[in-house]
């Protein structure tokens, strides 16, 4: 079994409402999926965190470390392209365009031994997981009290139990708005906050504390993933769990992060981290270091599909007869592409998602959808 062609697909779609985190405004999706042919036939998929067109260039340049080989060997073929590329691409783009070739490779794998990858990789611990609506990004030229308000009730009316809303554009606004959005959801619906990096460490202090009775779960992202003292500074001065990951890359970053003590929440990104074969190992780490860890997921049904297959492997931490179980991102904004890709949609019910049981990822690609969303 040899592979005999590597393509990507860049994705695209022109956002009628335009909306921003602390730091970007979206004015489209965009989205890199890796394909991966096998001169027996034999397709997988993977998908890449990040921007899409330099993903795309990025994996191109890794294509020819790749044609000739065989699949199933994961894992030395992802320390052949990490050795190749890791003069200049220890992190950043290099590890994500690394990630979407390394699910692919998976994808492959589980096709060939007619498995799905939770299997693979140990076999599962649960078979179904409970989502969290993601969204609350301020959308430009809104109200971002009411429509925070009104996005988050909606949520609670789909059936979810948890949802996380964006903060980092101001210590005033973002107080007031997760105040309205407590209030608007009830005290048992799980609130989580998630600054993108838009403060610096005063701010975060002074916002986690302001909020900190509100019954918040976590506090993602409060400073730049750079600033690990930063994030330690705001994990000893002010109460809610701190949360970060989606912009650390491979064990290497982990371990620095682990060593710190810098977060209480782990939140590696399988289509960002090193794709399965590396967020396995995290998690592993993870335990030894007695921290939490929930995966981010922001991506189409591929990256929902290979972030399914790896909160079905994670183990209880702690083990008990009444294990606390991990969350998978569900992000709610607008994307039509995103379950479009897949013949059959990842979608919730009551705010729940099954883990796919086919073979590789378990899920299967629509192609009408990548020719109507090609860029």
């Amino acid at each position: 079994m040899r592979i005999a062609d590597v393509q990507t697909h860049i994705l695209n779609y022109d956002l009628d409402t335009r909306f921003q985190s602390s730091f970007s405004t979206f004015q489209a999706r965009t989205h890199c999926l890796v394909e991966i042919t096998c001169e027996d036939g034999t397709v997988g998929w993977g998908e890449c965190l990040g921007p899409a067109v330099l993903n795309g260039a990025v994996v191109e340049q890794m294509r020819g470390w790749l044609i000739g080989k065989n699949p199933l060997e994961t894992e030395r073929l992802w320390l052949t392209l990490y050795h190749q590329f890791r003069d200049q691409g220890q992190r950043g783009v290099t590890i994500t365009a690394l990630s979407g070739i390394d699910i692919a490779l998976w994808d492959i794998k589980g096709k060939h031994f007619g498995a799905p990858v939770h299997v693979l990789l140990g076999g599962a611990f649960r078979t179904q997981v409970k989502a969290y609506a993601t969204g609350g990004f301020r959308r430009v030229g809104g109200e971002r009290v009411s429509d925070m308000v009104r996005e988050t009730a909606g949520y609670v009316a789909e059936g979810f139990e948890a949802m996380k809303i964006k903060i980092g554009y101001g210590a005033v606004e973002d107080i007031a708005t997760i105040e309205a959005v407590r209030d608007a959801i009830g005290p048992d619906t799980h609130l989580m906050i998630d600054a993108n990096h838009g403060y610096d460490a005063l701010e975060a202090i002074q916002v986690g504390n302001a909020v900190a009775d509100l019954g918040i779960d976590w506090f993602e992202e409060p400073v730049v993933p750079e600033d690990l003292d930063g994030y330690i500074e705001v994990k000893q001065r002010q109460p809610i769990p701190v949360a970060g990951g989606e912009t650390w890359y491979t064990r290497w970053n982990m371990l620095d992060v682990l060593k710190s003590g810098a977060v209480d929440i782990l939140q590696p990104d399988v289509c960002g981290v090193g794709g399965l074969s590396e967020s396995v190992k995290i998690a592993d780490m993870a335990a030894a270091f007695g921290v939490r860890l929930i995966p981010h997921v922001w991506g189409t049904g591929v990256a929902i599909a290979a972030g399914l297959q790896y909160l079905a492997v994670l183990p209880d931490v702690p083990p008990r007869h009444e294990p606390r179980q991990p969350w998978l991102e569900f992000d709610r904004t607008e994307n039509p592409f995103r379950q479009a890709v897949l013949t059959t949609p990842i979608e919730h019910e009551a705010g729940v998602v099954a883990v796919p049981q086919g073979p590789g990822l378990g899920i299967e690609i629509d192609r009408a959808a990548l020719e109507q969303y090609r860029l």
